[in-house]
């Protein structure tokens, strides 16, 4: 089995499971935050709607800057206000990951991938790595934030690996 074939997979689990999240962010509080520390609503929820992409400049090009030195960030999601444009998006990074799923060889990604900031490498890995940890264990991470989120809130929290409290008690 190629490792894109495991990816897809993996993908397609992840964004049903992103999608029963994100149908439950509340509306009109964009700028809700647990803590002045913490991300807010809105940023977070944006995240989760649209890692599935990274999956994309991963795979198409050796490495992101996200502060290249004199330059401008090179990543700065454009936050969404609405269930709609949250699951649009979402249904967007998902195409864009699935399409650059499609092509690349086991080889390609067992070629290194840098994440650097203002010029200075901060993480390198082959590129199947980099995919595992900073897009689909990430994700989980911050799908799983978004989730305390949305109990702070009383929205219902859904069963994303297991049951929850609010949906398929055993």
């Amino acid at each position: 089995m190629k490792m894109t074939e495991v990816f897809l997979g993996e993908l397609e689990r992840e964004a049903q499971a992103n999608r029963r999240v994100l149908e439950r962010v509340p509306e009109g509080k964009p700028e809700w935050q647990p803590h002045p520390k913490s991300m807010r609503i809105g940023y977070l929820a944006t995240l989760v709607a649209t890692m599935p992409g990274w999956i994309d400049f991963m795979i198409n090009k050796d490495e992101l800057d996200l502060r290249p030195p004199g330059g401008e960030a090179t990543f700065k999601p454009q936050e969404f206000a609405t269930c709609k444009e949250l699951l649009d998006a979402l249904d967007a990074a998902v195409a864009k990951g699935r399409a650059a799923l499609t092509n690349p060889t086991d080889d390609h990604l067992l070629k290194p991938w840098r994440f650097m900031v203002r010029g200075k490498v901060v993480n390198e890995q082959p590129r199947h790595i980099m995919l595992r940890d900073s897009v689909f264990s990430h994700l989980a991470h911050h799908r799983g934030q978004l989730t305390v989120y949305l109990r702070l809130n009383e929205a219902p929290v859904p069963a994303i690996y297991g049951p929850s409290a609010d949906e398929g008690k055993f």
